[in-house]
Protein backbone atom coordinates (compact mmCIF):
# COMPACT_ATOMS: atom_id res chain seq x y z
CA UNK A 1 0.00 0.00 0.00
CA UNK A 2 1.48 3.37 -1.00
CA UNK A 3 2.32 5.70 1.84
CA UNK A 4 0.87 9.20 1.56
CA UNK A 5 3.58 11.79 1.28
CA UNK A 6 3.09 15.45 2.11
CA UNK A 7 5.17 18.27 0.82
CA UNK A 8 6.34 20.90 3.27
CA UNK A 9 3.83 23.52 2.03
CA UNK A 10 0.98 21.04 2.39
CA UNK A 11 2.12 20.01 5.87
CA UNK A 12 2.32 23.66 6.84
CA UNK A 13 -1.19 24.31 5.54
CA UNK A 14 -2.58 21.30 7.44
CA UNK A 15 -0.81 22.46 10.60
CA UNK A 16 -2.27 25.97 10.27
CA UNK A 17 -5.75 24.57 9.62
CA UNK A 18 -5.52 22.26 12.61
CA UNK A 19 -4.23 25.00 14.87
CA UNK A 20 -6.98 27.37 13.71
CA UNK A 21 -9.64 24.71 14.38
CA UNK A 22 -8.39 24.10 17.92
CA UNK A 23 -8.00 27.83 18.58
CA UNK A 24 -11.46 28.72 17.31
CA UNK A 25 -13.06 25.93 19.31
CA UNK A 26 -11.22 26.99 22.44
CA UNK A 27 -12.24 30.63 22.00
CA UNK A 28 -15.93 29.92 21.67
CA UNK A 29 -16.38 30.06 17.90
CA UNK A 30 -18.61 26.98 17.90
CA UNK A 31 -20.54 28.33 20.87
CA UNK A 32 -21.25 31.52 18.92
CA UNK A 33 -22.70 29.47 16.08
CA UNK A 34 -24.83 27.38 18.43
CA UNK A 35 -26.18 30.31 20.43
CA UNK A 36 -26.80 32.36 17.31
CA UNK A 37 -28.95 29.57 15.88
CA UNK A 38 -30.71 29.25 19.25
CA UNK A 39 -31.47 32.96 19.22
CA UNK A 40 -32.85 32.79 15.69
CA UNK A 41 -35.07 29.84 16.58
CA UNK A 42 -36.37 31.61 19.69
CA UNK A 43 -37.06 34.76 17.69
CA UNK A 44 -38.95 32.78 15.04
CA UNK A 45 -41.24 31.42 17.75
CA UNK A 46 -41.91 34.95 19.03
CA UNK A 47 -42.87 35.98 15.50
CA UNK A 48 -45.12 32.94 15.09
CA UNK A 49 -47.08 33.87 18.20
CA UNK A 50 -47.32 37.54 17.21
CA UNK A 51 -48.65 36.43 13.82
CA UNK A 52 -51.16 34.14 15.51
CA UNK A 53 -52.43 37.12 17.49
CA UNK A 54 -52.59 39.35 14.42
CA UNK A 55 -54.66 36.71 12.63
CA UNK A 56 -57.20 36.73 15.46
CA UNK A 57 -57.77 40.48 15.35
CA UNK A 58 -59.96 40.69 12.20
CA UNK A 59 -62.43 38.16 13.63
CA UNK A 60 -62.50 39.96 16.98
CA UNK A 61 -63.11 43.31 15.27
CA UNK A 62 -65.84 41.84 13.06
CA UNK A 63 -67.61 40.39 16.09
CA UNK A 64 -67.39 43.59 18.10
CA UNK A 65 -68.68 45.66 15.18
CA UNK A 66 -71.97 43.82 15.54
CA UNK A 67 -72.48 45.34 18.97
CA UNK A 68 -74.49 48.55 18.76
CA UNK A 69 -72.88 51.70 20.18
CA UNK A 70 -69.56 50.00 20.91
CA UNK A 71 -66.84 52.54 21.69
CA UNK A 72 -65.58 53.37 18.21
CA UNK A 73 -62.31 54.90 19.36
CA UNK A 74 -61.27 51.65 21.02
CA UNK A 75 -62.09 49.64 17.90
CA UNK A 76 -60.23 52.07 15.65
CA UNK A 77 -57.11 51.90 17.81
CA UNK A 78 -57.07 48.10 17.57
CA UNK A 79 -57.33 48.21 13.79
CA UNK A 80 -54.63 50.88 13.51
CA UNK A 81 -52.32 49.11 15.96
CA UNK A 82 -52.63 45.83 14.04
CA UNK A 83 -51.88 47.59 10.76
CA UNK A 84 -48.78 49.20 12.26
CA UNK A 85 -47.53 45.97 13.85
CA UNK A 86 -47.95 43.91 10.68
CA UNK A 87 -46.42 46.58 8.45
CA UNK A 88 -42.95 45.98 9.93
CA UNK A 89 -41.06 43.27 8.09
CA UNK A 90 -39.90 41.08 10.96
CA UNK A 91 -36.98 39.29 9.32
CA UNK A 92 -34.36 37.30 11.31
CA UNK A 93 -31.94 40.18 10.65
CA UNK A 94 -34.18 42.44 12.73
CA UNK A 95 -32.61 41.08 15.92
CA UNK A 96 -29.26 42.55 14.86
CA UNK A 97 -30.67 46.05 14.34
CA UNK A 98 -31.42 47.70 17.72
CA UNK A 99 -33.30 50.64 16.19
CA UNK A 100 -35.55 48.48 14.01
CA UNK A 101 -36.03 46.03 16.89
CA UNK A 102 -37.16 48.85 19.17
CA UNK A 103 -39.72 50.05 16.62
CA UNK A 104 -41.02 46.50 16.33
CA UNK A 105 -41.30 46.26 20.12
CA UNK A 106 -43.23 49.51 20.32
CA UNK A 107 -45.66 48.45 17.59
CA UNK A 108 -46.37 45.11 19.27
CA UNK A 109 -46.72 46.86 22.63
CA UNK A 110 -49.30 49.25 21.17
CA UNK A 111 -51.30 46.31 19.80
CA UNK A 112 -51.15 44.60 23.19
CA UNK A 113 -52.46 47.75 24.86
CA UNK A 114 -55.22 48.29 22.29
CA UNK A 115 -56.44 44.70 22.59
CA UNK A 116 -56.31 44.86 26.38
CA UNK A 117 -58.45 47.99 26.35
CA UNK A 118 -60.94 46.40 23.96
CA UNK A 119 -61.38 43.40 26.25
CA UNK A 120 -61.88 45.66 29.27
CA UNK A 121 -64.42 47.81 27.42
CA UNK A 122 -66.29 44.71 26.21
CA UNK A 123 -67.14 43.91 29.84
CA UNK A 124 -69.56 46.85 29.72
CA UNK A 125 -71.62 45.21 26.95
CA UNK A 126 -73.83 42.32 28.14
CA UNK A 127 -74.52 41.13 24.59
CA UNK A 128 -70.81 40.66 23.93
CA UNK A 129 -70.34 38.87 27.23
CA UNK A 130 -73.13 36.51 26.21
CA UNK A 131 -71.79 36.05 22.66
CA UNK A 132 -70.20 32.59 22.55
CA UNK A 133 -68.24 33.41 19.41
CA UNK A 134 -66.69 36.44 21.04
CA UNK A 135 -65.90 34.52 24.21
CA UNK A 136 -64.20 31.79 22.17
CA UNK A 137 -62.08 34.42 20.42
CA UNK A 138 -61.26 35.95 23.79
CA UNK A 139 -60.04 32.60 25.11
CA UNK A 140 -57.90 32.13 22.00
CA UNK A 141 -56.47 35.61 22.39
CA UNK A 142 -55.65 35.12 26.05
CA UNK A 143 -54.00 31.79 25.24
CA UNK A 144 -51.96 33.45 22.52
CA UNK A 145 -50.85 36.22 24.86
CA UNK A 146 -49.60 33.53 27.25
CA UNK A 147 -47.70 31.85 24.41
CA UNK A 148 -46.20 35.21 23.47
CA UNK A 149 -44.97 35.66 27.05
CA UNK A 150 -43.36 32.20 27.06
CA UNK A 151 -41.75 32.75 23.65
CA UNK A 152 -40.46 36.18 24.63
CA UNK A 153 -38.92 34.79 27.84
CA UNK A 154 -37.14 32.07 25.86
CA UNK A 155 -35.83 34.67 23.44
CA UNK A 156 -34.64 36.88 26.30
CA UNK A 157 -32.75 33.91 27.79
CA UNK A 158 -31.20 33.01 24.42
CA UNK A 159 -30.07 36.60 23.87
CA UNK A 160 -28.68 36.79 27.40
CA UNK A 161 -26.57 33.65 26.82
CA UNK A 162 -25.30 35.00 23.50
CA UNK A 163 -24.46 38.44 24.90
CA UNK A 164 -22.63 37.00 27.91
CA UNK A 165 -20.48 34.98 25.50
CA UNK A 166 -19.86 38.11 23.43
CA UNK A 167 -18.68 40.14 26.41
CA UNK A 168 -16.74 37.50 28.37
CA UNK A 169 -13.00 36.86 28.12
CA UNK A 170 -11.54 35.23 26.06
CA UNK A 171 -14.58 34.75 23.82
CA UNK A 172 -14.87 38.52 23.46
CA UNK A 173 -11.68 38.33 21.39
CA UNK A 174 -13.41 35.93 19.01
CA UNK A 175 -16.38 38.29 18.90
CA UNK A 176 -14.11 41.17 17.92
CA UNK A 177 -12.29 39.06 15.35
CA UNK A 178 -15.52 38.06 13.59
CA UNK A 179 -17.46 41.27 14.32
CA UNK A 180 -20.06 39.53 16.48
CA UNK A 181 -22.21 42.17 18.16
CA UNK A 182 -24.50 41.89 21.17
CA UNK A 183 -28.14 41.38 20.26
CA UNK A 184 -31.02 43.59 21.45
CA UNK A 185 -33.60 42.18 23.84
CA UNK A 186 -36.99 43.30 25.10
CA UNK A 187 -36.50 46.34 27.30
CA UNK A 188 -37.66 46.90 30.85
CA UNK A 189 -39.71 49.88 29.66
CA UNK A 190 -41.42 47.70 27.06
CA UNK A 191 -42.20 45.01 29.63
CA UNK A 192 -43.74 47.62 31.95
CA UNK A 193 -45.83 49.06 29.14
CA UNK A 194 -47.28 45.69 28.23
CA UNK A 195 -47.89 44.68 31.85
CA UNK A 196 -49.74 47.89 32.77
CA UNK A 197 -53.52 47.48 32.41
CA UNK A 198 -55.38 50.21 30.53
CA UNK A 199 -57.43 52.78 32.42
CA UNK A 200 -60.97 52.86 31.11
CA UNK A 201 -63.56 55.50 31.94
CA UNK A 202 -67.01 54.19 31.03
CA UNK A 203 -68.53 57.56 31.82
CA UNK A 204 -66.51 59.22 29.07
CA UNK A 205 -68.69 60.23 26.13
Amino acid sequence: MPVARFTRPRLAALLVAGTATVTLSGCGYNDFQRLDEQTKASWSEVLNQYQRRADLVPNIVATVKGEANFEQETLTKVVEARAKATSIQATPELVNNPEAFNKFQQAQGELSGALSRLLVVSENYPNLKANQGFQDLRVQLEGTENRITVARNRYIKAVQDYNVLTRSFPTNLTAMMFSYQTKPSFTVQNEAQIATPPVVDFNKK
